[in-house]
């Protein structure tokens, strides 16, 4: 692991280096840039740079008390871009590093990107609302798993993790991965989970998603019980122009681990592009 500073913090980041084209992996909530490791080997034996880097106030970076929102974490990503000097990207985001991607794309546009995707992606819009009918979440339930962070941490853990590896009730993963999922949440700090609840849970991604011009694939488990596919996949395939989208069949959310081969296929053909 390495660290830089920017937009004011110490961002952990891995950078296999390389001649290849990079490709920059975006953790989902609450784990780090480790959550990866059954992607990182498979990109970088096919040439490419990959980079991973730990959001503010998980795994080794700083954890401030403020900047748990879309835009600070888009600038996150921005300067971490600029110091290693990254261009011609694929900017791959999964769960709510779907939005770094989203805004991203949105607000700085496809002057370093080459093309992104959605991995069992928060987006475009999760908060049930009068113009948002379809979202998955009501504020009832936003506050709900802001309580059992606050209440009862480690109770959470252990639900959350199962529901993030299971499709229909089965868990997909073996223990020993959902127990390494858990240990990658340890270095989180509270403030962090609780800010990144509001951002994922709350964030509206729609105009985001109209403004992207570049290649993108979305790929998504049909047994998603955390973010189904129904509200976050197919509406962003739908959004986003010319969007290829893949469902990976029983997948759980956590499809990265529990059908690593397959996504790594999928992402791996598309990358070509």
């Amino acid at each position: 692991m390495s660290t830089l500073e920017t937009n004011g913090i110490r961002i952990s980041y891995t950078d296999s280096g390389g001649d290849g084209r990079p490709v920059v992996l975006i953790h989902g909530w609450p784990l780090s840039g480790a959550s990866w490791s059954e992607q990182v080997p498979a990109l970088t034996e096919a040439g490419y740079r990959v980079i991973t880097y730990d959001r503010r106030g998980f795994g080794a970076s700083d954890k401030p008390d403020t900047g748990y929102d879309y835009d600070t974490f888009t600038e996150d990503l921005a300067g971490l871009l600029e110091l290693l000097e990254v261009t011609d990207a694929t900017i791959v985001g999964f769960s709510m590093g779907g939005g770094e991607v989203a805004r991203y794309l949105g607000s700085r546009g496809s002057e370093r990107i080459h093309s992104a995707v959605f991995a069992a992606a928060v987006p475009p819009f999760l908060l049930k609302s009068d113009d948002n009918p379809e979202g998955g979440l009501t504020p009832e339930d936003v506050q709900g798993f802001k309580d059992g962070v606050s209440n009862d941490r480690a109770g959470f853990l252990e639900e959350f993790t199962t529901n993030f590896f299971s499709a229909g009730d089965e868990l997909k993963v073996t223990e020993a991965q959902r127990q390494e999922a858990i240990a990658l949440v340890e270095p989180a700090s509270t403030t962090a989970m609780l800010g990144c609840v509001e951002a994922f849970g709350t964030t509206d991604f729609r105009d985001d998603l109209e403004k992207i011009d570049v290649p993108t694939l979305v790929i998504h488990g049909d047994g998603d019980a955390v973010v189904p596919f129904e509200v976050s996949g197919k509406r962003t395939g739908e959004i986003v122009k010319d969007a290829t989208v893949h469902v990976v069949a029983d997948g759980p959310h956590g499809f990265n681990v529990s059908h690593a081969d397959e996504l790594n296929r999928v992402l791996l053909d598309f990358l070509q592009r």
